[in-house]
Parts: C-alpha cells; sequence; structure tokens
C-alpha cells in the first residue's frame, strides 16, 4: 500500500502552520533546508520562503483522513469518541500512533471515525489535559 508523502511544519516564531513544498538536503549546513509558502501556494501575494531548521517543526502526513475528510498530520489531536479523551498523533517505531490518558493505539482505519480538533501547536490546551 502506497500513501502521498507530504509534511506540515510549525513557525515558532510566526506561530503558524505552513505548507512545506520542498525538503532538500543539499544545503550549506549539514542538515535539511525546508521550502514553505506563506500563504497558498502560487496564490497571488504569495510568499515563499526557506528554513534551515531553526525555529520549525516537521509534521508528517499519516496517509489518513478523518471523519470529515480532513487530513491526518503527526501533532494533531483527533477525538475518537465524545466519551473519550482526545488523542495525540505521533509517530514511533515505524508507525503512527495515538496516545491519551497514558494509553497508546496504532493508528490505522479502525480509528477512521475520529475527528481531528486542534494540533499541539494551535491547542496544546487539548493535550496538557490527558496527561
Amino acid at each position: 500500500m502506497s500513501r502521498e508523502i507530504k509534511f506540515r511544519a510549525w513557525d515558532k516564531d510566526e506561530k503558524r502552520m505552513l505548507e512545506v513544498y520542498r525538503i532538500g538536503f543539499d544545503g550549506p549546513i549539514d542538515g535539511a533546508q525546508v521550502y514553505c509558502y506563506l500563504d497558498d501556494r502560487g496564490a497571488k501575494g504569495s510568499k515563499e520562503c526557506f528554513y534551515d531548521g531553526d525555529g520549525l517543526t516537521l509534521e508528517q502526513f499519516t496517509g489518513l483522513l478523518d471523519a470529515k475528510g480532513q487530513e491526518i498530520y503527526e501533532g494533531d489531536i483527533v477525538q475518537v469518541d465524545p466519551d473519550d479523551p482526545p488523542y495525540r498523533v505521533f509517530f514511533d517505531e515505524g508507525k503512527f500512533q495515538i496516545e491519551g490518558n497514558g494509553v497508546v493505539y496504532e493508528l490505522g482505519e479502525v480509528y477512521m471515525d475520529c475527528e481531528v480538533i486542534g494540533n499541539v501547536f494551535e491547542t496544546p490546551e487539548l493535550v496538557e489535559a490527558n496527561k
């Protein structure tokens, strides 16, 4: 099974999520350079920029969509059932997982009735409530 490989990036200085359109490993420094758009890619007035890793957190697309068709990324917070706590999406040991109240499950088709309700950067209070 193949899935689309793509990323988004949290800019801690701008305090907003950016679309990543290229990751290069050929920069003048050790590590990766990330190229992002600050607005809609290609739209009039969009601004292209690149980062050398400082102040930027990359989050990978899981390849899955929530119940409303929204893409699920690592760092997202999902609600599986209204009576359950929210779960944080993360990548570990070669697979995407969800964790809430100390319980960890592998993220997969069985949880696709979930809904993305935030992410760890823009709604950190949802994560803190489950510690």
